[in-house]
């Protein structure tokens, strides 16, 4: 790891727990407490806001900005091919907010990194979901977001057609298929269904509760939630 980006991640650690230690911090970089103790240093001669001692731990005091973002090259190009596989396999509305977000990062990079968000080798250069895919996608976002219920008809892989109410708890990308986790009203149960197989989606006025055992963490636990 280069200096650079380690002690912008001693930064982000300062800031989001209340005490660290330099060996925390040693351990988790994988350096030596002696490095972290000199880093520290120069943090504080920088002008960042550290509090604390050796042997006690750090903190930075409440409203320190971090300085404009820093990116390793690999950082880049994840983001980068994030931003590409959203475009291919999200809906509208997350396609343009990934290359909003990709242009904001673009304005604050250096310049001598700054030619990496072009410049990556990784791509998905073909749209892979139909127009009514993506506009059912936004509709059970935004329900989820809402903890809004939702009426469809769905077909199964027999090409059986039932009508269902269900709770989205969360979506999954299996690499060429979107699915809803959901709490069926109809099974009593999890089920997971394709966003290509419902035949028609009305997202309800009706929100449904928030229930122990029917939460989303509930749902990936379950082994028998396929439908």
């Amino acid at each position: 790891m280069r200096r650079a980006d380690r002690l912008f991640q001693i930064i982000q650690f300062l800031r989001t727990r209340r005490v660290t230690t330099a060996q925390w911090l040693a351990e988790r970089l994988e350096v030596s407490e002696r490095t972290i103790y000199r880093d520290i240093k120069d943090l504080i001669l920088s002008g960042v806001n550290i509090e604390g001692e050796a042997g006690i731990g750090y903190v930075v005091r409440k409203g320190f900005d971090l300085p404009p973002l820093m990116f390793s090259e690999d950082e880049i190009t994840a983001l980068t091919l994030g931003a590409r596989l959203v475009e291919s396999w999200a809906d509208a509305s997350l396609a343009t907010a990934a290359q909003s977000a990709l242009s904001k990062i673009e304005t604050v990079l250096p310049d001598n990194i700054k030619s990496s968000l072009g410049n990556t080798l990784l791509f998905s250069p073909f749209t892979r979901i139909t127009p009514e895919i993506s506009i059912t996608m936004a509709e059970v976002r935004l329900a989820a977001d809402n903890r809004r219920k939702i009426s469809l008809q769905y077909s199964d892989a027999k090409g059986n057609s039932s009508d269902r109410i269900i709770w989205p708890l969360g979506m999954f990308f299996w690499g060429s298929v979107w699915t809803i986790g959901a709490w069926c009203e109809l099974r009593d149960g999890f089920r997971v269904f394709r966003l290509d197989r419902i035949d028609t989606l009305c997202v309800l006025d009706e929100n449904y509760p928030q229930e122990k055992g029917k939460s989303l963490q509930d749902l990936i636990d379950n082994e028998k939630c396929r439908d």
